[in-house]
């Protein structure tokens, strides 16, 4: 009941036109798919990729960090880190195990390999989407570990496109399909509940003294 009160109390404080996009947005919001990068190392990548999950409606993207320390550019994320929520792993194995615990298939994105293509691909449960590195793409581990694999069709003479591209475009052809299904992929109405709470907070200035103002008063 006080966490019901503290967010009414919240909502007050931000305008309705702002509440009602947060609702808006929430729809179409999905854990169902998922998005890990593999020590992706230029960051302006990174950024661009957790921009393209927010617009597609990604709520989760995981970082793998074996090799590279990582920060977030903000610029070019363009506010996208927000609104998306971030877990990072040490190893490449930690973010795998982790996500079979929570029954995500692990689908490698190639240009190479008997893989799929984006528009072929058909989604049956839970999916993680890895990319990898600019030049080396995805490790040995990944591959080996992949219960399938993914590409873009392409025609050209050049075989891979940009990592932020790739997953931009496999995206878009992911999340319409998923749209598209009868699938349970939306947010449960407690997982909405709690990230509009996360989101009106972020919406408020001084929302600490806020709340400890709230609280003591209640």
């Amino acid at each position: 009941m006080e966490d019901d009160a503290l967010q009414s109390y919240l909502e007050s404080i931000v305008s309705p036109e702002r509440l009602k996009r947060f609702d808006e947005v929430l729809k179409n919001r999905t854990n169902y798919i998922t998005v890990v990068m593999e020590d992706v190392y230029h960051m302006h990548n990174v950024s661009a990729v957790i921009r393209s999950c927010e617009v597609f409606g990604i709520q989760n993207v995981h970082i793998v960090e074996n090799e590279f320390a990582k920060h977030l550019d903000k610029k070019i994320a363009l506010g996208a880190q927000k609104w998306v929520d971030f877990t990072t792993h040490e190893t490449t194995m930690n973010c795998i195990k982790k996500l079979r615990s929570e029954d995500y298939s692990i689908i490698a994105t190639t240009p190479h390999n008997n893989a799929n293509t984006s528009r072929d691909y058909k989604i049956t449960g839970k999916t993680a989407l890895l990319f990898g590195t600019e030049k080396e793409g995805l490790s040995k581990l990944v591959m080996d570990e992949a219960d399938g694999f993914l590409k873009i069709p392409m025609v050209g003479f050049t075989e891979s496109l940009n990592v932020s591209v790739a997953a931009a475009i496999i995206l878009q052809d992911l999340t319409h399909k998923l749209r598209s299904s009868t699938l349970n992929w939306k947010l449960s109405p407690e997982e909405k509940k709690l990230k509009k709470l996360e989101w009106t907070k972020k919406s408020i200035k001084n929302i600490d003294k806020i709340i400890t103002r709230f609280l003591s008063d209640n």
